[in-house]
C-alpha cells in the first residue's frame, strides 16, 4: 500500500557516447531551454525534453548520467 506514495526513481537511459553528445539548445529570444544529444559527425539533433527549471536539467542529467551538459544557442 505505501507503495502508491513513493516517489518514482527515473529510469537510466542509455545514448550513443561514441556519436553523440549531451547539449542543452537554449533561445536566446524566449529563454526556451530543450535538452538533447547532437551527432558529432552529421549534426543531427535529438530533442529529449524541455526543461523547464534547474530541477528538469538535474532529472535529465540523472537520467543520462551526466555531469555536465553544453549549451548552444
Amino acid at each position: 500500500m505505501l507503495n502508491m506514495f513513493r516517489k518514482k526513481q527515473p529510469v537510466k537511459k542509455e545514448y550513443d557516447r561514441a556519436n553523440q553528445k549531451p547539449v542543452l539548445r537554449c533561445s536566446i529570444c524566449t529563454g526556451e531551454q530543450v535538452a538533447g544529444f547532437k551527432n558529432i559527425h552529421t549534426g543531427q539533433w535529438e530533442e529529449v525534453m524541455l526543461i523547464k527549471n534547474e530541477e528538469d536539467l538535474e532529472t535529465f542529467k540523472r537520467t543520462y548520467d551526466l555531469k555536465e551538459v553544453a549549451k548552444e544557442y
